[in-house]
């Protein structure tokens, strides 16, 4: 938000010309009564003590008039900001304050209430998020719990074959691991947010990287029948290379999971001068317009049909990343059709 140029508190060339004005116009109307009285008598007593009644009743009403201009002035925006920081650290977000001047012609206390605004506008949005994310985290972790508890149980029966026990076995290896993930993500993307990672960034072979990240899924890619296609040059990068194996995981882990059986699934690694561009597409499932506009959102899941195969958090983390690291990230797709998504990161070697 911009700064607000403003008169500082302290000396004010046009208010102390004002209580020159009110002294000089007191001292003058004290002169006048003086005068007054003086052609009507001779009495020094008498005249000294009604001089001195005009002065205190002169003195009173600039006092009255003080006091008003207080209450107006400097009082009532003061409890106006009072009232309303008790209501923000009693954790009411919905303050918000009237400005009373026309923009350009703030004062101080029109700067505090804007500042105020925003903060508690800020707040109220973080809030909103903070309720949701734990809405969202408590959902998740309930599931894979409520799996593991009831296989549990059920596998403390005595009487269970060696072939059920480790199919059900297996089914709380699943859920274990699925929490476990879904615990690391949120860790993780709690210190993106609050910047606790620094990149670290040095020079590394980004084509060998993202090649090792595809031969990890070689065996799940040969269980579904999947097509692989790759397209790489040979491109040097001065960047985070764990970072970005977040980023390379979870891209070619959602295009295995939303692409069925024979599907293809392409990976290409290209340089365009100083840039990086890096594609990871799919014959997958696809998304409508609306899903691919919030696909970067936490918890996020645009097929609940796969909910179970995932957290949603993702591609908030790869997002996160991108962003840290200055790059862009893009998507193009359609429903049926499949997803391409783009990468392109800075700070390629030309050799």
């Amino acid at each position: 938000m911009k700064k607000r140029k403003i008169k500082k508190s302290g000396f004010s060339f046009a208010g102390a010309l004002i209580f020159f004005a009110v002294i000089a116009i007191v001292i003058q109307i004290a002169i006048l009564i003086y005068d007054y009285i003086r052609e009507r008598t001779d009495d020094i007593r008498l005249i000294s003590i009604l001089i001195l009644i005009v002065i205190i009743i002169l003195a009173v009403t600039c006092t009255v008039i003080d006091v008003i201009r207080r209450k107006i002035m400097i009082d009532r925006p003061l409890n106006q900001i009072l009232d309303a920081t008790d209501k923000i650290s009693a954790g009411d977000f919905t303050v918000r304050l009237t400005v009373k001047h026309p923009y350009g012609k703030y004062n101080e206390y029109d700067i505090i209430k804007e500042n105020l605004n925003v903060m508690t506008a800020e707040l109220e949005k973080t809030e909103v998020l903070k309720t949701d994310f734990i809405s969202n985290v408590s959902h998740e972790i309930k599931t894979p719990l409520a799996i593991i508890q009831n296989y549990a149980t059920i596998m403390q029966d005595e009487n269970l074959d060696k072939e059920t026990r480790e199919k059900y076995a297996k089914v709380l290896l699943q859920a274990s691991k699925r929490l476990a993930d879904l615990i690391t993500n949120i860790l993780k993307l709690n210190k993106l947010e609050n910047q606790q990672i620094k990149p670290d960034n040095v020079k590394f072979n980004l084509t060998e990287a993202v090649a090792q990240t595809v031969i990890n899924f070689e065996e799940i890619l040969e269980s579904k029948n999947i097509e692989l296609e790759c397209d790489f040059d040979e491109v040097s990068i001065v960047s985070n290379a764990g970072l970005l194996e977040i980023v390379w995981y979870n891209l070619i882990s959602n295009a295995i999971k939303f692409t069925e059986a024979f599907g293809k699934i392409s990976v290409s690694v290209k340089k365009n001068g100083e840039k990086a561009i890096i594609k990871v597409s799919d014959t997958g499932c696809g998304m409508s317009p609306e899903t691919g506009a919030r696909i970067f959102e936490k918890f996020y899941q645009g097929d609940t049909s796969r909910s179970q195969e995932g957290n949603g958090l993702g591609l908030a983390l790869v997002k996160k990343v991108i962003d840290i690291l200055g790059g862009e990230i893009s998507v193009k797709s359609e429903l049926n059709e499949g997803s391409i998504f783009t990468i392109v990161l800075k700070g390629v070697v030309n050799e």
